[in-house]
């Protein structure tokens, strides 16, 4: 049903800036198990923590992972995962206008009414798992 409304092209848009998302507490074992390695080497190579906050670092301007695509793909965080597919779509127009635009993975062809009401039922569904 996602493919309707978005099919990930892996451009890196939303890999860019200075800043990456915070990983849960899933992430990091996946991610780990994904790459193969030690949390300790995956934590020395490729995380910055600040506290208890961690991140993935950056490289030139990109999430450390971006390299013509996602090199962690499967094993991204929970927050990659949901991009771009965010609840906030629902409640304005506007905000669909705004990630639409910054996204070529969106299908806004399918207009807003019908985005908005297949994206419901995907996050309903995900809110029931």
């Amino acid at each position: 049903m996602e493919e309707q409304i978005f099919e990930c092209r892996q451009c890196g848009y939303c890999c860019q800036g200075e800043t990456t998302v915070s990983l849960t507490g899933d992430d990091l074992p996946r991610m780990v198990h994904y790459l193969g390695m030690s949390e300790q080497e995956v934590r020395e190579k490729y995380l910055r923590v600040t506290g208890n906050v961690i991140q993935m670092k950056i490289v030139d301007g990109h999430c450390i992972f971006y390299n013509q695509g996602c090199t962690v793909h499967p094993g991204k965080p929970w927050r990659c995962s949901q991009w771009p597919l965010h609840p906030s779509i629902l409640q304005d127009a506007g905000n669909f206008q705004a990630i639409s635009t910054s996204c070529p993975g969106i299908k806004a062809t399918v207009g807003y009414e019908k985005f908005c009401e297949i994206l419901s039922v995907l996050l309903q569904a995900k809110e029931g798992r």
